[in-house]
């Protein structure tokens, strides 16, 4: 992670550097490049910076004072911006300037598109723009009214303002939609008396000047016509910018933790895909994930065929010794989920059953990928093989997933598609790696995300295996078509073989370091063979070794004996065991069994800014505010709580009518 943000820095400074040669370069082209506006770009640390530098000599399309310059106005806009004369009326050099050819028939005339000149001019001052940008970021308004928003989606926003200084993220995102759908109008205001008292000094020397009164006036026409219609659009621009970041921000960290959810290891999986008149697809997997048994039952409309449906779930349960059923979140999903409970309570069977959650289940199922995985099944046969094994697995299932379709953010659809992919991109293989793959069952789409490795070199590895048998040791890799010396060195750290020939090929330890590995372990008297027959005993010998003497004595660098020995300590190690398991049901939950003041447990689905979305065992997820999430104010959602975090809730209201449930975490809630 702080690689990708350095990386990112690394981009923007490049980008920067860039620019400044670019503008530069296009300015002396010109002929009007100074060493003071030379020096000026060079030390500019942001890229506005630079673009306000270099907007006076920016080609612009045909504008008013383009066609004032054009009737020859430009000597007459100087004298007004020099402020020198103080003598006389600025009627009388107003008129040196009537020509009735290019249609200059008053002085009026005259001295009106010289103030055209002037407010481009203003306009296009460095200074001028950063001092109103300020001022708007600090006391601009940004309301909105209602346009044409007749199903109320925006009512909140009919008649909404708030200073642009405090706007949160989402709420920015939320207008922009509602702007972009054309249900609301948005703007931003300042005072302008204020603006102008704090530019006109900045330009205005002279109260003596003949041109004071149309300089002031060009000044009020440039802030109204040029500079504030600008600013709004940059200003809305670096809140979407913002708006996005966040988005893809909450995004980023609610996948992690969903990918990074504890498998459920060793169990027989019956995964139910619902639905009412195709009816509900049946997998049965096993252990490993292998499909043990496919079919379907119609239990609901308009079929109704309950009992026999709850015969064939029984029948499937006994034969393969089903331990859950997973029970995706779609359509008919609750009435599926009264069916198995129903079927537990009669037939008292020791079972129980999850939600799992479908988001972008649809996507893989039509995929590709799915396609090849499983080109006899149709789509919702696919969907229910991937419920299943989404509970197995998480990370090993969602990664045939397009990352942004997993549905755990918040308006992901309203920001920049690249830039989301490629952050979200990033999250997956951070997981993936930080998990390790287990190099004998990955699956092509799990080892494309191991670094160094593509999709291409991935479907290589899996063929090498399948042709040759299971890998025994990671550098055996080295013999797979394509995957040459570099592509070892990226990958071999992150990939494992539980069952290998030398016990350090299921730790990250990369193979090139297994002789300092050896050395550290024959400093406490033990062997790599005991990593499997004396755990025990290696971390006790282990625990007690000072890394920095360590690395001394046997001139390595501290970091990697740190990383070796924390391997050693824990070989075979899934971080996500250490986090709680999910909340396994075995009876059902109806919005009618519910009254305010009831305590339950449930199972964080997503967390946004304004609080977490909470599955209670209702078809719709509860809402925790933000303000009921903690006794202490906090400033966002992500200080309490993370997708898949087990909590206790208690039901604040009940809105039946529109199936919403307001919850809190608080201890007086």
């Amino acid at each position: 992670m702080v690689l990708r943000k350095l990386e990112e820095r690394l981009h923007y400074l490049r980008n920067l550097e860039s620019r400044k040669e670019e503008v530069i370069r296009i300015i002396g082209e010109q002929g009007k490049l100074t060493p003071e506006l030379e020096e000026a770009i060079n030390k500019s640390t942001k890229l506005q910076e630079v673009e306000d530098l270099y907007r006076p000599y920016k080609q612009k399309r045909r504008t008013r004072a383009t066609v004032a310059k054009e009737k020859g106005l430009e000597p007459l806009a100087v004298l007004i911006m020099e402020e020198k004369i103080e003598q006389g009326t600025w009627q009388d050099y107003a008129a040196q300037y009537i020509n009735e050819e290019l249609e200059v028939l008053t002085g009026d005339d005259a001295i009106a598109l010289a103030r055209d000149i002037v407010a481009e001019a203003v306009s296009d001052d460095a200074k001028v723009r950063s001092v109103v940008r300020d001022l708007v970021w600090k006391r601009g308004i940004i309301s909105s009214s209602k346009a044409s928003d007749e199903k109320g989606t925006y009512e909140m926003y009919h008649n909404y303002q708030e200073p642009v200084a405090k706007i949160p993220p989402h709420r920015i995102l939320a207008l922009n939609r509602g702007e972009k759908e054309e249900a609301l109008q948005v703007k931003i205001s300042i005072e302008s008396q204020e603006l102008i008292g704090a530019i006109e000094p900045l330009l205005i020397k002279n109260s003596r000047s003949i041109f004071l009164n149309q300089y002031q006036e060009a000044v009020a026409d440039s802030l109204k016509r040029l500079i504030l219609p600008s600013m709004e659009r940059e200003i809305r621009t670096e809140l979407t910018s913002k708006g996005e970041e966040q988005a893809i921000a909450i995004f980023s960290k609610n996948l992690r933790q969903l990918l990074l959810q504890p498998p459920v290891k060793g169990r027989v999986v019956l995964g139910l895909d619902p639905a009412y008149r195709t009816g509900c697809k049946i997998a049965v997997v096993d252990e490993t994930s292998k499909l043990l048994e496919k079919g379907a039952i119609f239990p609901h409309q308009p079929q109704n065929k309950r009992e026999e449906s709850k015969k064939t779930l029984c029948a499937l349960i006994e034969k393969f010794h089903v331990n859950i059923v997973a029970i995706g979140n779609g359509t008919a999903s609750r009435e599926t989920e009264a069916l198995v409970a129903e079927l537990i309570n009669e037939q008292d069977l020791q079972l129980q059953y999850i939600i799992v959650s479908e988001a972008g289940a649809s996507v893989y199922s039509a995929s590709p990928l799915a396609r090849d995985e499983f080109p006899e099944f149709d789509v919702s046969m696919r969907s229910a093989i991937s419920i299943a094994r989404r509970l197995q697995d998480p990370l090993a299932e969602l990664v045939k997933i397009e990352p942004k379709a997993v549905g755990v953010g918040q308006y992901q659809h309203d920001v920049a598609p690249k830039k989301l992919d490629e952050t979200l991109t990033g999250v997956v293989e951070d997981c993936v790696n930080q998990v390790g793959v287990d190099l004998n069952t990955a699956s092509p789409s799990l080892l494309s995300y191991v670094a160094g490795m593509s999709m291409a070199v991935a479907k290589k590895v899996v063929a090498y295996r399948e042709e040759k048998g299971k890998f025994t040791l990671r550098k055996e890799l080295k013999q797979v078509p394509r995957f040459g010396d570099k592509t070892f060195v990226q990958a071999a750290g992150f990939l494992r073989i539980p069952d290998g020939s030398n016990p350090l090929e299921n730790t990250p330890v990369h193979p090139e370091s297994y002789e300092l590995a050896g050395a550290i372990l024959q400093r406490v008297g033990c062997t790599i063979n005991d990593l499997e027959d004396n755990l025990p005993k290696v971390r006790e010998k282990i625990a007690s070794l000072e890394p920095a003497n360590v690395a001394q004595e046997l001139k390595a660098g501290v970091p990697t004996v740190k990383d070796i020995i924390e391997a050693l300590l824990k070989p075979g190690r899934d971080p996500r065991d250490e986090l709680p398991k999910p909340m396994l049901r075995s009876d059902i939950t109806t919005i009618e069994n519910l009254a305010e003041g009831m305590i339950l447990w449930g199972t964080v689905r997503n967390v946004v800014d304004f609080g977490a979305f909470v599955d209670i065992g209702l078809k719709q997820d509860g809402l925790v505010h933000v303000s009921q999430l903690a006794n202490k104010f906090i400033k966002h959602p992500m200080e309490v709580v993370n997708v898949g975090d087990i909590v206790k809730v208690k039901i604040m209201s009940i809105d039946k009518a529109r199936d919403r449930i307001g919850l809190s975490m608080r201890e007086d809630g």
